[in-house]
């Protein structure tokens, strides 16, 4: 099967979890299931939405089913994660094994969590609207950290409660919405650089390989020159995910898709680029029917 040049995968980070994330796995990638409930101690679908170190893991998993389900009709000239989605765009690719990328992310999810409970205040806000200068002002003023730039009208930004409660007020003012996001702690901000050693610790120890595929990071919204580098640096720097798309599309990329649970980045895509084709493969026939 020939490259596609114009095509890009896609895979969701957190808040692109689903109900049905369980079903996909069950059906696609079943034995990813025992390796998860190892690796994080208990089922990570069943507590998905208690918090960080559950559903980072679920997500992945289910990204690694979706990418399955998508593998045999594509080969993609280019791959790109959001956020955690980087360690599933990493195993897909090659860069990391499955076992260790499973160990990777039920790390980091467990790490960001007990690094959010630890602080107590922090949490993370989405400001949405056609004023993302303003908003990344507002941030800059308030002390707050941009940790998503997601594109022309989102904008995510972390921080102490008190100073995201005045970034809502002041963006309020400018006819911005915004929507508190159901996190405990300002991740990929300083408030988690307590973390960073342990991350890195446990990095040292995965080996990493020549991906099949170029896998861009959203630190420098470039490919990947240093894996275990850039993977420890995403924990407290922006997720830079308006570069990545107008990197892939500066380099031909027209179709994008996106595997995994949810179909926020599609969105995201389509929101940001003109002349493009994106799919959700969430959107096709459940792969559990």
């Amino acid at each position: 099967m020939a490259r596609d040049t114009r095509l890009a995968v896609l895979f969701p980070g957190q808040g692109s979890q689903t109900q049905d994330m369980r079903a996909s796995v069950e059906h696609d990638r079943p034995d990813l299931i025992p390796l998860a409930r190892e690796e994080v101690g208990d089922d990570p679908f069943d507590r998905a939405d208690e918090g960080t170190r559950w559903t980072q893991p679920a997500i992945f998993c289910a990204s690694l089913a979706g990418w399955k389900r998508l593998e045999g009709e594509a080969r993609p000239a280019l791959m790109a994660g959001h956020s955690m989605g980087e360690i599933s765009a990493l195993v897909a690719a090659g860069a990391l094994g499955e076992r260790d990328g499973l160990r990777v992310v039920a790390a980091r999810g467990r790490l960001m969590q007990e690094a959010g409970e630890a602080a107590g205040d922090g949490g993370m806000l989405a400001v949405l609207g056609d004023g993302r200068d303003a908003a990344v002002e507002a941030a800059d003023g308030l002390g707050l950290t941009v940790a998503n730039d997601n594109g022309p009208s989102q904008v995510v930004i972390s921080g102490e409660a008190e100073g995201l409660d005045a970034a809502t007020s002041e963006v309020k003012k400018l006819g911005l919405r915004t929507r508190r996001l159901p996190v405990r702690g300002a991740f990929h901000s300083p408030a988690m650089d307590p973390i960073v050693p342990a991350f890195r610790e446990l990095l040292a120890e995965v080996e990493v390989h020549e991906p099949a595929v170029p896998v861009l990071s959203c630190v420098t919204a470039e490919p990947f020159d240093d894996v275990r580098e850039r993977l420890a640096q995403s924990i407290t720097n922006p997720v830079r995910w308006l570069d990545v798309m107008r990197y892939l599309h500066g380099r031909g990329v027209r179709r994008f898709v996106e595997v995994g649970p949810g179909k926020v980045l599609a969105g995201l895509v389509r929101r940001a680029l003109d002349g493009v084709e994106t799919e959700a493969l969430e959107a096709r026939e459940p792969a559990h029917a």
